[in-house]
This record gives structure tokens, sequence and C-alpha cells, in this order.
């Protein structure tokens, strides 16, 4: 699937929901289907800056030149957020990360529902997806 095909699937489930708690209890429920990152990954190295919860980011290359996310934060509702992120852009080629306009954020009405730290948080976990996009992309035109 697209990363705007992927957003969509969001869109529509969010769209479920008209109350905010049971959007917040997606993104719990969403965070607790999540796979825990192994303790070796929950270094300094991997946590993001800008982030008010604790949350450890890495991303991997495969063989087939796509990015695999793997996230994990000590709060439920970030790790929801992280696992939105992650279910949109990974498996995703580093150009068609650098290349996506995340619409979903807004239209699930996210940002406007999330505190100022919270919503740095966001930025910040997208800032670094897109740098390790970036690195990826880089690495691979040598």
């Amino acid at each position: 699937m697209t990363i705007n095909e992927l957003q969509d699937q969001v869109i529509e489930e969010f769209a479920d929901f008209d109350d905010w708690m049971d959007k917040y209890q997606m993104l719990i429920d969403l965070a607790s289907g999540e796979t825990p990152l192994p303790a070796e990954f929950k270094t300094e190295q991997n946590l993001i800056d800008g982030c008010q919860s604790r949350v450890w980011l890495v991303a991997d290359l495969d063989s087939n030149g796509r990015i695999q996310f793997r996230a994990e934060s000590d709060a439920l509702i970030v790790k929801g957020i992280v696992a939105l992120l992650i279910r949109v852009l990974s498996d995703h080629t580093p150009q068609e990360i650098l290349d996506a306009d995340l619409y979903f954020i807004d239209r699930i009405g996210l940002r406007e529902h999330l505190s100022p730290t919270r919503s740095n948080g966001l930025l910040a976990m997208l800032r670094q997806m897109k740098m390790y996009a970036l690195a990826y992309k880089a690495k691979s035109e040598k």
C-alpha cells in the first residue's frame, strides 16, 4: 500500500469515533498491540529529543531498500501515536518517506487534541523518521 492509502485507512478508522475519549482509547489499544522494543535498543542514541515522554526509535533499511521502523514509549498514548506513524511510514523507500505529505495527523484531529508538549513530541518523532530516511537515501546514493 502507498503512504496515502495507509493514511486514508487511518482516517477511515478514526472516523468511526466522534468522541475523543474513544480515539484516545484507540491509540492506547494500538500501543498495547505493539511488540516491545528490545532493551538493547533503549539507548540515549535512540531516544528522541523534544518528547516529554521517553520515546526510542530505530530504523533499518531492508534488502528491498525499504525502511522498517520500530519504537517504544513509556507513555501509552505516545506509544499509540508512534505506532500510527510507523504503520504509515514503515516499509517504504527513503524517497517515499521524504516526499510524504502526512495529512492524516490533521484530518483525524490529532494535532488539535494534543497538549503543546505532546504536539512538539509528535513533530520530533516525524523529524527523526525523516532524518533516518534522509540518511538512508544519502547512504544509498554513494
